[in-house]
């Protein structure tokens, strides 16, 4: 009886912290953190390019000293479209079309991102691309 109790006080503190955890990193939804209804266009030079589940940044230093980060796709979505780690070097002159963050903070999320010779690139977002789609087709953007 003793062991049946112990095993079962083990399973469940397993439990409640593999719970805890689950809480932490826990996915957000772009409605609940970003706002379809604020557009913003970001023009600078990126400062750093995180790399990192379970979405990638990109930190962007705008001509008024302003840096912004903006949410990308997680690598995996990223390496399916190409990209790789070293894929914008800091240097890196951008433009991103994105949603600002509902709290005012400087960080937004973005479909793509393009370069002043006009070429762009998927940032592998697909809750994002299907925001600017249907902005695009609402005439928006």
């Amino acid at each position: 009886m003793r062991m049946k109790t112990l095993r079962a006080a083990m399973i469940g503190a397993v439990l409640a912290v593999s719970g805890a955890a689950g809480t932490a990193y826990a996915h957000h939804s772009f409605a609940a953190e970003f706002d379809r209804n604020k557009p913003i266009k970001i023009e600078g030079t990126v400062v750093k390019f995180e790399w990192v589940n379970p979405h990638s940044w990109i930190h962007i230093k705008t001509g008024n000293g302003q840096v912004w980060r903006v949410e990308g796709g997680a690598p995996s979505a990223l390496l399916r479209r190409g990209w790789n780690r070293n894929s914008l070097p800091a240097g890196t002159k951008i433009i991103v079309n994105a949603f600002r963050a509902r709290d005012g903070d400087t960080r937004a999320s973005a479909a793509e991102i393009s370069f002043p010779d006009g070429r762009s690139l998927s940032l592998g977002n697909p809750t994002t691309e299907a925001v600017a789609a249907a902005a695009k087709r609402a005439g928006g953007n």
